[in-house]
């Protein structure tokens, strides 16, 4: 179907999904520090008044700590590296961070199960240091699809059981964040995990189910209960928001996704790679969000790629995305994006596609994207951004593309976003 017939079919779409948004509060104004909230139009806002702006993703600002916490606690109230890298963002105007909230494997959670105090010692710590250094914080709960299911002793299918023992601990830490942090003004809002929909209804999916790892942690083997499905997941985001929204009603919920396989619909209804037009990706994007999920979230990396049967930009991918989401009234989060310059056009190619790329989220006026990924050492040979480094310069571009974004919103009247 031609692009420019979006809006038509993606009215029918949103009535077939159910998605009826729920705005986070009626008709009041947010106190100040409240973090993000989503507007009854779909407008994202901080502080009542409308936002856009870039961020990045810090993956490890809090596993850092969670992997030697014994140092981190005795380092004081936070410790160097976590003070330091916030108050480089700071200095920049780089306004928020997104993280891992939570341990990567198995192994990861004894501190939580064998000394709970120490173990939010160690977040506190961290939360304090973006509250002085005026940070926000986009918290990503379960990054890793098959750790929660790991840690209860059950396969990975459990996501799609409301009565499985991952979704009782699923909720209990969500309650424990949550109710932990929802009066701190860095939290911005919360997500559920990360790209765990790329997993889901593989054609080939017994080449593709979690790593087997026992000294981490996990199962010695892996079988078809292993295998995710897009209706698993929609079950575990919905009872994941469910969950916030009682403890904290009005901060941004996502799912923490990246786009859509090209062939996720089709992956989902007869498990092909055929690749999906638009109206079947707008129909999966809705679905993997649902309310009350108010944030959609995508990942993306490349400047161009093979969509709905031919090569789409990312600009054109980016506009897409957007019509959809505001037709459904819920922002796009684009989560992670970047560029490599261990490919083999190197430096130069990596700010080509790295201005490529901000030059369509800024067109597109995506309210919300991070860039991957801000000092993390497991990437040093080829992702890595610290201000120090070789690719320091992808810090100032996104640093000048906020200062655009900012002057842009000052320059608009503003109306959108009342309630």
């Amino acid at each position: 179907m031609p692009h420019r017939t979006v809006g038509g079919w993606l009215a029918a779409l949103l009535a077939a999904a159910g998605c009826t948004t729920l705005p986070s509060l009626p008709l009041l104004t947010p106190p100040r520090g409240a973090g993000l909230d989503v507007a009854r139009d779909g407008t994202l806002r901080k502080d009542g008044k409308p936002f856009r702006g870039i961020g990045v993703n810090y993956f490890d600002l809090f596993y850092r700590s969670l992997r030697d916490p014994s140092a981190s606690l005795r380092a004081g109230p936070a410790d160097a590296g976590c003070h330091e890298g916030l108050a480089e963002l700071a200095r920049r105007g780089i306004p928020f961070a997104r993280f891992m909230a939570c341990g990567f494997w198995p192994n990861d959670w004894k501190l939580y199960f064998e000394d709970k105090p120490a173990y939010f010692a160690l977040l506190d710590n961290m939360v304090k240091a973006a509250e002085e250094h005026g940070i926000g914080l986009i918290p990503s709960l379960f990054w890793a699809s098959a750790t929660v299911p790991d840690l209860v002793g059950e396969p990975r299918d459990a996501w799609g059981n409301p009565d499985s023992k991952t979704h009782a601990f699923m909720r209990a830490y969500t309650r424990e964040i949550v109710t932990r942090y929802r009066h701190s003004p860095a939290i911005w809002g919360w997500e559920f995990g990360n790209e765990y929909n790329l997993d889901a209804d593989l054609p080939n999916a017994a080449q593709h189910r979690p790593a087997v790892v026992p000294k981490l942690g996990t199962p010695a083997a892996r079988s078809a209960r292993d295998d995710l499905t897009h209706d698993a997941l929609a079950t575990a985001l919905a009872a994941f928001a469910d969950e916030v929204r009682k403890h904290d009603p009005r901060r941004i919920i996502t799912s923490g996704h990246s786009a859509p396989r090209p062939s996720a619909w089709h992956q989902r209804k007869e498990k092909s790679w055929s690749q999906d037009d638009e109206s079947q990706f707008a129909e999966r994007l809705l679905l993997d969000h649902p309310d009350p999920v108010n944030v959609l979230s995508i990942h993306v990396y490349e400047t161009s790629g093979k969509r709905f049967g031919r090569e789409v930009s990312a600009a054109e991918f980016l506009a897409l995305a957007m019509q959809v989401a505001a037709q459904a009234k819920k922002p796009l989060f684009v989560g992670e994006f970047g560029a490599s310059d261990q490919a083999p056009d190197g430096e130069k190619g990596a700010k080509e596609r790295l201005a490529a790329l901000l030059a369509a989220i800024e067109k597109a006026e995506v309210p919300l994207a991070a860039l991957w990924v801000y000092d993390f050492r497991g990437q040093d040979k080829d992702w890595n951004v610290t201000a120090t480094n070789a690719r320091a310069w992808q810090l100032d571009a996104i640093a000048e593309a906020n200062q655009r974004i900012k002057a842009r919103l000052l320059a608009r009247p503003a109306e959108a976003g009342k309630e």
